[in-house]
């Protein structure tokens, strides 16, 4: 489907954007018929109420949106999402209502909520289009949706029809839409390329492991992202109870997310050179899985003892990071549906990220805010690198004791880089469990889109 919004000047209905407190006083500036029918509809302006306001031989005029209050406003994002739905198909502008600063985040989130899953079911529906407020570059928030749009069509795609062959189709799509080089290792030869945990976690599968290394771009700095790409996890040995395998298709999630990354910075056409890493595997069970016990060597030559199989994803991730960190690129971001630590911590709807620089954090955090993507710095707290220290081999990929778990997880990723290297770490949870607006329940681009926002001021661009 086309992801974009009409160009200015297109002939449209006018949108005007009330918050409570303005619905009276803009009644009373306007001719009595348009003053009765809004008193009359009972339209107070709550946040995403939406009214069409007919001419005298009933035709559409104008639209009224509902903008609640700075309190309700404060409770979620993407305000005109949550009534676009109830506009009735057509081309609408938003004549006044929205501050500046705000029209690309609210232009974005119409986009996002035009989006639906159709691959199985043709569930398309016929949306208003909006046309491009002043100041707002078209292009760019199209691109922002195409990027969310791929990554929540391949989260929502079930494990059968998503492993990790189909990722690797996926990834190469994107390549050569954007004329990247790709390479793909995949199954024994990981082993001969000395990528052993992830030929480790994924060779119980009769899907080949394999690590998919894409690259772009020959001007400017080094950006490298790594994105977990476990098309299904069953737990391995350490089986996962039937509610807690229910949502592993989406354990993937932080491939699609780098994907969806890549996308943006790919069709923006920043000035960097960039890789993409997937390690793509499923943890599968069957008589060659790793076991509990078992010592694994990484690429890196460090050893981890497996106290739990089902802690695989900073495995693979280990391996692929080393690859990252030996081409001593500028910056190296992996993001990960990592730890349910993390969701304890902060809940579905924040991305937590670790990183030691400050400056990245500061761009982040502002960046996130601006572009209704919200992020959450965590802390690679030192003192806890004892706990991932087990005494008999090198590292633990699974530490008893249940404190710290997104931490302790970021802390073994960090092993796995330079300590020179600028790193930053997401532990996403890649799911919207209940629709908002401009964010349906499924799938969901988390990070991607602040880290994105945040990449010129982060490397001068």
């Amino acid at each position: 489907m086309t992801v974009a919004l009409a160009p200015a000047g297109t002939d449209a209905l006018p949108i005007y954007v009330l918050g409570t407190e303005d619905v009276a006083l803009w009644a009373g500036q306007q001719n009595d018929r348009v003053r009765t029918w809004v008193e009359a509809s009972g339209f107070k302006g709550g946040l995403g109420a939406a009214l069409v306001i007919p001419d005298k031989e009933g035709h559409p005029e104008a639209a009224l949106i509902g903008y609640g209050t700075p309190a309700s406003r404060k409770r979620d994002r993407f305000a005109l999402a949550a009534a676009m739905p109830k506009l009735a198909p057509g081309t609408y502008r938003i004549d006044s209502g929205i501050e500046e600063d705000h029209l690309e985040q609210e232009a974005l989130g119409w986009l996002l909520a035009s989006y639906s899953f159709d691959r199985y079911r043709d569930n398309a529906v016929e949306r208003a289009t909006l046309v491009t407020p002043q100041g707002v570059d078209a292009d760019r928030v199209s691109i922002m949706a195409e990027a969310e749009f791929l990554t929540r069509d391949l989260i929502n795609t079930p494990a059968s029809d998503m492993g990790p062959a189909e990722l690797e189709s996926a990834a190469r799509g994107l390549a050569e839409e954007h004329k990247a080089d790709i390479s793909v290792i995949t199954g024994n030869a990981l082993l001969e390329s000395d990528f052993p945990m992830i030929h480790t976690v994924g060779r119980a599968s009769d899907r080949a492991p394999r690590l998919i290394d894409m690259s772009w771009g020959t001007r400017g700095p080094k950006i490298t992202l790594v994105g977990k790409g476990v098309c299904f996890d069953t737990g391995g040995l350490n089986l996962k109870p039937g509610s807690s395998m229910g949502l592993m298709k989406k354990d993937m999630g932080g491939a699609a997310n780098v994907l969806g990354l890549a996308h943006m910075i790919m069709a923006s056409e920043l000035q960097v050179r960039l890789r993409v890493l997937i390690p793509a595997v499923e943890n599968s069970v069957s008589g060659n899985s790793f076991r509990p016990q078992d010592i694994l060597s990484s690429r890196k030559g460090l050893t981890v003892e497996i106290n739990n199989t089902d802690a695989e994803g900073r495995l693979v991730l280990a391996d692929a990071l080393t690859l990252a960190s030996e081409d001593e690129p500028n910056l190296i971001v992996s993001m990960a549906t990592l730890t349910g630590a993390a969701r304890v911590a902060v809940g579905p709807d924040l991305a937590p990220y670790f990183t030691d620089d400050d400056v990245a954090a500061t761009s982040l955090d502002l960046s996130s805010r601006r572009m209704g993507d919200p992020v959450w710095r965590l802390p690679f707290h030192d003192p806890y690198e004892s706990m991932i220290e087990p005494g008999i081999a090198d590292l633990d990929n699974a530490p008893k004791g249940g404190f710290a778990g997104s931490i302790t997880a970021a802390l073994f990723l960090r092993r796995f880089v330079s300590e020179h290297d600028r790193y930053i770490h997401f532990d996403i949870y890649g799911w919207q469990p209940s629709a908002a607006p401009g964010r349906p329940k499924g799938g969901a681009l988390q990070g991607a889109r602040a880290l994105f926002a945040a990449l010129p001021d982060m490397m001068d661009l």
